[in-house]
């Protein structure tokens, strides 16, 4: 017998992650998993019952190895000779919630729910 999760009956916590002294790829994995609602006994993964995250120090949080200064962000306007790349170390530190809200973002599944559950992400400051 399989049971039937609605989108009414979904219960959303609310959950404050504090960033402090924790390395970028770890906690993006919790923060996806929280977003995505795998932690919870109900998951299925054709429906959104994630819950919302709240992050706090996203300054402090640890970046290990030489990434700072040998990763790159790239951007594209379109048009030709329209390439522009940062360093994350540039990027981090004019604004280090992007830096975890684009890590995040990739390590959710490529589907439909992604934007939904990425919604779900925000910053205290």
């Amino acid at each position: 017998m399989t049971k039937t999760i609605f989108n009414y009956k979904i219960e959303r916590k609310k959950h404050l992650v504090d960033a402090t002294d924790q390395v970028l790829g770890r906690l993006a994995t919790k923060i996806a998993t929280l977003l995505m609602g795998k932690h919870k006994a109900s998951y299925t993964p054709n429906v959104d019952n994630g819950d919302f995250v709240e992050i706090i120090n996203a300054a402090k949080v640890k970046i290990t190895g030489k990434k700072l200064e040998q990763k790159k962000f790239y951007n594209h306007s379109g048009y030709p000779g329209g390439l522009k790349t940062q360093k994350m170390g540039q990027k981090f530190s004019s604004d280090p919630g992007y830096v975890i809200k684009r890590t995040v973002y990739r390590m959710l599944p490529k589907n439909k729910l992604r934007e939904s559950f990425y919604k779900r992400l925000t910053f205290k400051k």
